[in-house]
């Protein structure tokens, strides 16, 4: 449940074909540290790489755990793309709405995030393709230091 299909570095190491040869037609992103880092900044190349996989035909939207609509908003609206926040991630709720929002079958969809415990364990609970990335900026806080040791134990067992 916790070992993702695939990992890369960044997003944008992602490539549209590596997409398609896993008949992926969609794909919910995460935000936070997977698309900006912690001070707000999109990850260089993003916006490129989600023209590609949208000339691609393949739907994007953004799956977060933030609370904050208008940060969240912002964000989608300046990469084009549908939102669902206040996910709540790993509950399956918000993940859902955006697959909705998609309309597509669950095992049609990867998740893409930088965390093991929220967007893996989603994506695996809701019959999805996972991909962890790594995250985009060193941890702030104590908390998130001790989560990613754990997350590096658990994907070396």
């Amino acid at each position: 449940m916790l070992k993702p299909d695939a990992q890369f570095k960044r997003i944008t190491d992602i490539s549209i074909e590596f997409l398609q040869k896993h008949n992926i037609e969609g794909l919910i992103l995460d935000l936070d540290n997977t698309l900006i880092d912690y001070d707000g900044n999109l990850l260089d190349g993003v916006k490129e790489w989600i023209k590609k996989v949208k000339d691609a035909q393949i739907k994007i939207a953004i799956a977060t755990n933030s609370i904050n609509t208008e940060k969240v908003e912002g964000y989608a609206k300046t990469l084009g793309l549908v939102f669902v926040h206040k996910s709540f991630k790993p509950i399956k709720r918000g993940v859902k709405k955006a697959a909705k929002k998609l309309n597509l079958p669950p095992n049609r969809i990867a998740e893409i995030g930088d965390q093991l415990f929220t967007d893996v364990w989603v994506a695996k609970r809701m019959n999805m393709f996972s991909i962890l990335t790594e995250p985009i900026s060193t941890d702030r806080f104590k908390i998130d230091i001790i989560k990613r040791r754990l997350e590096k134990w658990v994907l070396s067992r």
